[in-house]
């Protein structure tokens, strides 16, 4: 039976449970939010001589919370204009409505004897067949379901959502006793379709996966914090970026979500897991406690791990219980990785190290790969799956099998030993039968170890996915040192980046070219796009700073207008161009993207025109482009000059979008033409889609614009006198008006005496001169030296 939801219904309005309304509205559905009513009303409600039976008192819990929600960062909704898709309301007035809902999420507080009250009321008031599910992350499921009727039950699991909703990809699906399989497959599909999720189904046992691998990787650094005298910096450092974790690491991360969640997490595992082999582990240790009693939690309550007074970072010292300065850590063995760009290959030399943090990683590594391997059969019966909730729901860029797998499963092996540690039997038997790996590629996807049947199978899902790791070698046309070329079947390329943090640069920018000659001369179309962790920040500014401080204008020139040329060979060629990006998508980055013949974008995209930040215009085209699309908005009798300004204030203010949908409101995307995917794993592959569909539709070279109007003198006059107002408020500063206005130049098409149609070559002539010249400018080094030294702008 096909199943379509529509219209889902949120039960419990607290952070968690905004966040999962917020996702879904994200995704466009009909979203019902219910609280409790108040039992009492506040001083303000008293003064508006209102009464807890009036409508706005009934349904403050809920409005606050969705209120609340909507103005926190990171925002939980793609665009505020989002939100009007969620109607709230009370669970006593409102309840009935669901019986027009095809999705009913319980996301209350986690006790057992609320929910059974939510769900006796679920049950009443749902129609037969509509799902039902809980956010819990540890109340096992078999007992919520207990007593409800026959229908109720198969319909009902648990669905975990990971905080942020919106930004943690991992969406646990836990089957109750009588869950129905179809249930499962819809939710499994649905999660990674539809929310943009990892789905991984997981057993009904103490929370679940990735809590309780997540919460053992902890506890187990909160004790070997002690035993190997580690301050916090020392562990954060060893646990962050260097091996593929986020920079919060680990105890950053803890007072972020909030020690007393961890606590509360670890308790119930340390309870509800007394033949754990690991189950001291989960035992809180004395610093934790007397945080706790302190009312240490972190962030929400202003100290935690670290503390900020004033302008400083203070960190606790664990022994003496005190806060210090903070501490520069540095190892011996880290500074040996260097090197090595991507974490995954940093593995093998990190347990080598010779001093404490070659330690450190031994004893880490060896207790984890011990404790994964012995939780199968327990929590899941595939491996993959633990690196998969790992990865999803902690942000690492490898899970445990995939580092056992890097350092090798023997190595391994040998590392527990010397810890007094053992790996699971079914480990030695996958050795002593010829496997030595968990995982291995072939044609292009992702094979794992199968224990019942003790061979490789295929990881599940992978047809709706372009792997490019799985692919690089094998399907490798053409490559340089900044970019792949693979060949993505059926007539169809794929430009990957590979520069640091894919930066275009000369040799990007060849790149580019080459895929693109490939493409008209053998090929059907081209996807510009890559798995890394963002699209691109933008041109590669360290050359520009050295030919500008050389005073070596004229190569700059050309460097300039070889970006400029690249760009429109983007835009006008024989084939179609699809620009896939995700993640940051800055300045040059963004300017691809302008000029693609049509944009497959992430959700989760930040997308802009970021130039003013360095001192300079979008001088790839940018410029150029928003003055275009401006043009093509005019309209016989509007107000000409205020389209325009808005196109000039998205560049003016480098202006980035929170979302793919907000650089839609920014004019970067284009409605009727551009799209967006939720699930960052299927870009490539619905990029590939649309150069086919577009190349099989007989896909036409454009010709050449010529008939761009820009209004001269009218607008740069506005232009000049706004600029000028905001030196004299002291909102900008004087080198800030003098980019606007070199902008401001560029978008009015010069001084012209009246609006005219001009060519897009003449703007991309007139924008390169205005980069030039300002690239002259002591405050424009000035600006760029120091985003190169210290990663943030400058404004002087």
């Amino acid at each position: 039976m096909k199943r379509t939801i529509k219209k889902i219904a949120v039960i419990g309005s607290g952070i968690m449970g905004s966040g999962i309304a917020c996702h879904f509205a994200n995704i466009g559905l009909e979203v019902l939010l219910l609280d409790i009513v108040p039992n009492a009303l506040t001083e303000t409600e008293e003064k508006k001589q209102l009464t807890l039976e009036s409508k706005v008192v009934r349904n403050r819990i809920v409005n606050e919370h969705l209120a609340n929600a909507l103005k926190s960062s990171p925002s939980p909704i793609y665009s505020q204009k989002f939100a009007n898709r969620i109607t709230t309301g009370n669970t006593t007035d409102d309840m009935a409505k669901i019986a027009n809902y095809d999705w009913v999420i319980e996301v209350v507080v986690e006790r057992l004897d609320i929910k059974k009250l939510v769900f006796e009321q679920i049950d009443k008031f749902r129609k037969p067949g509509t799902l039902v599910t809980s956010n819990t992350s540890g109340i096992p499921i078999h007992f919520m379901s207990d007593g409800r009727s026959e229908d109720f039950q198969k319909h009902f699991c648990g669905t975990h959502f990971f905080n942020p909703a919106r930004y943690l990809k991992l969406f646990e699906i836990i089957p109750g006793p009588q869950t129905s399989p179809e249930v499962l497959d819809f939710l499994f599909d649905y999660g990674s379709r539809y929310l943009g999720k990892t789905s991984v189904i997981a057993k009904d046992t103490p929370a679940f996966i990735g809590n309780r691998i997540g919460i053992f990787g902890i506890q187990s650094l909160f004790h070997l914090v002690k035993e190997m005298g580690l301050t916090i910096e020392e562990v954060d450092k060893l646990t962050g970026p260097v091996i593929g974790r986020p920079k919060s690491a680990t105890f950053r991360t803890v007072d972020v979500v909030g020690l007393d969640t961890l606590v509360h997490v670890a308790n119930g595992l340390y309870e509800g897991l007394p033949n754990d082999e690991a189950h001291d582990l989960f035992k809180l240790p004395d610093f934790i406690n007397k945080m706790i009693e302190n009312k240490w939690l972190g962030s929400k309550t202003g100290q935690g791990f670290y503390k900020k007074v004033d302008k400083d970072i203070l960190s606790l010292d664990l022994d003496t219980m005190e806060y210090r300065s903070a501490k520069k850590a540095s190892f011996a063995t880290l500074e040996l990785t260097k090197t090595i760009d991507k974490p995954i290959d940093r593995f093998r030399v990190l347990v080598k190290g010779k001093d404490k943090a070659g330690d450190f990683y031994r004893k880490n590594f060896s207790a984890m790969f011990a404790y994964v391997s012995n939780r199968i059969p327990e929590i899941t019966d595939d491996l993959y799956k633990i690196d998969d909730a790992m990865k999803a729901g902690f942000g690492w860029e490898n899970g445990p099998f995939e580092i056992w797998d890097a350092i090798g499963v023997q190595k391994g092996i040998e590392l527990m030993e010397a810890e007094g540690l053992k790996p699971a039997v079914w480990v030695n038997e996958m050795i002593a039968a010829g496997t030595t790996s968990f995982y291995t590629v072939k044609e292009g996807n992702t094979y794992y170890y199968n224990i019942p049947t003790k061979s490789q199978v295929k990881v599940p899902g992978q047809d709706s996915f372009i792997i490019l790791n799985n692919i690089r070698e094998n399907k490798k046309v053409w490559s340089n040192s900044g970019t792949v070329i693979h060949d993505l079947g059926d007539g169809i390329l794929n430009l990957e980046f590979q520069s640091k943090m894919n930066t275009i640069g000369a040799d990007v920018l060849v790149g580019i070219n080459k895929a693109i000659d490939l493409a008209e001369k053998e090929y059907n179309g081209l996807v510009i796009g890559n798995q890394g962790a963002n699209f691109s920040v933008g041109a590669n500014i360290g050359m520009i700073f050295m030919m500008a401080v050389e005073q070596e204008y004229e190569e700059l020139n050309m460097a300039i207008k070889m970006f400029q040329d690249t760009m429109m060979r983007v835009r006008y060629s024989s084939i179609p161009v699809i620009v896939a990006p995700h993640g940051m998508t800055l300045g040059g980055g963004c300017e691809m993207t302008l000029h693609a013949d049509k944009v497959v974008a992430a959700a989760e995209s930040y997308i802009g025109l970021v130039e003013f930040g360095v001192g300079v215009i979008p001088g790839g085209g940018g410029s150029k482009e928003m003055a275009l699309r401006a043009s093509d908005l005019f309209r016989k009798n509007d107000v000409e000059l205020n389209v325009l300004q808005e196109y000039f204030l998205a560049v003016a203010m480098a202006k980035v979008s929170t979302s793919a949908y907000e650089a839609f409101d920014t004019g970067i995307l284009q409605k009727g033409k551009d799209i967006v995917v939720v699930n960052k794993d299927r870009q490539i592959a619905e990029a590939k889609k649309h150069a086919l569909v577009m190349a099989e539709a007989g896909y036409t070279q454009p010709v050449r614009r010529t008939d761009v109007k820009v209004l001269g003198k009218q607008a740069l006059g506005m232009f000049l006198v706004g600029t000028d107002q905001m030196v004299a408020g002291n909102y900008i500063s004087e080198h800030d008006q003098k980019i606007a206005n070199k902008l401001a130049y560029v978008m009015a098409g010069g001084d012209l005496s009246e609006p005219t149609l001009v060519s897009e070559q003449y703007l991309l002539d007139i924008e390169r001169e205005a980069f030039l010249s300002l690239c002259t400018e002591r405050k424009t080094l000035e600006r760029i030296q120091f985003m190169l030294t210290k990663g943030k702008p400058l404004r002087n």
